[in-house]
């Protein structure tokens, strides 16, 4: 493949607005509660007005596929939606959310998922604040309104400000962030851009991690990857407490 080709089909990346430009080189359902790294691979960073593009290209569609009715679901993917309503406190009154009931049509994908998204949320190795920093630069980098929004909320509630979360959406070379804090943004955006966590940030974070949480990290990284892909491509609607990329 050409880097012309490279550059065509690789995704736009967020920034805060004062970043500058860099050239690049030739050749939005109901209920509730990009900057650094920048590597060869990068092909457009953009001020983040340009996030509002992004909501109106996922957001601003319907969805892709209707979801099952609640009751063809099937009997096995069921009990794994139902153990994970349990776990988040969710009425097992309300319906089925329609992220859900869509992939009800893949039952054994949506149990697989599910059960590998609820370890990574439940008593994990990583301590909250590293697990949300990571999912939260994730979900910048891949402009992914759905996982970005819901993140602010859980990133909040694990003591995230505002203001740390708006320094996310520029990165690990935001100024104010700690020594952890700053390796563990940037190995998300190593992972992004490289699919390989660096020699210099690896030492970063094993001078604090132990080995199950450096297994760990990069699993999440890359759950979060898939979870964009699946919520982006699918065109999932946000919830109304959750305003996409605009969340801070």
């Amino acid at each position: 493949m050409t880097n012309q080709q490279q550059t065509a089909l690789a995704p736009p990346r967020y920034v805060a607005d004062s970043e500058p430009p860099v050239k690049l080189p030739e050749g939005a359902s109901s209920g509730c509660s990009i900057g650094a790294g920048r590597t060869r691979m990068e092909t457009a960073l953009v001020s983040r007005s340009d996030a509002n593009a992004r909501m109106e290209q996922v957001l601003g569609q319907p969805p892709r596929l209707d979801p099952l009715p609640e009751d063809q679901i099937r009997d096995d993917a069921m009990a794994v939606i139902e153990r994970m309503r349990e776990r988040h406190d969710v009425s097992p009154d309300l319906p089925v959310h329609e992220i859900f009931a869509t992939l009800g049509k893949h039952p054994e994908l949506l149990i697989a998922f599910l059960d590998f998204g609820m370890t990574l949320m439940g008593d994990t190795a990583l301590a909250p604040r590293d697990r949300e920093l990571a999912v939260l630069r994730t979900g910048w980098l891949c402009g992914a309104p759905y996982e970005w929004g819901e993140h602010v909320i859980i990133g909040k509630e694990e003591g995230l400000t505002s203001e740390e979360i708006e320094q996310i959406t520029v990165g690990s070379s935001a100024p104010g962030w700690n020594a952890d804090d700053r390796a563990v943004l940037k190995a998300a955006e190593e992972l992004h851009s490289d699919a390989m966590i660096s020699n210099e940030t690896w030492a970063a974070l094993a001078a604090r991690l132990d080995d199950s949480q450096l297994i760990e990290l990069p699993m999440l990284i890359g759950q979060y990857h898939k979870v964009a892909f699946v919520q982006n491509s699918l065109r999932f609607r946000t919830r109304e407490c959750n305003p996409g990329l605009s969340a801070r």
